[in-house]
């Protein structure tokens, strides 16, 4: 019985640690086309209530850590100029 018991939390957890990996993929997916999206915006032609919605997603991902990012760039297969 106690067997029993270990093998369902053992699969248990095995099927939410794919949800969660899924879900990161994901994640680091929106992350790095947001990312490529900012990186492209000119802040002269932007209405004043987009610029500061594009300043807040800038600074989300800038508090992102540089692997994180590194993974998520890679991911959409972006390349971000740096200046």
């Amino acid at each position: 019985m106690l067997h029993v018991l270990k093998d369902q939390e053992i699969a248990m957890l095995r099927t939410e640690l794919e949800m969660l990996m899924g879900e990161r993929q994901t994640l680091l997916r929106i992350t790095g086309a947001a990312a490529a999206f900012v990186a492209e915006l000119d802040a002269h032609d932007l209405p004043e209530g987009t610029l500061e919605a594009a300043e807040m997603l800038a600074e989300c991902i800038n508090a992102a850590p540089e692997e994180t990012m590194r993974d998520a760039l890679e991911i959409v297969k972006a390349e971000v100029v740096e200046a």
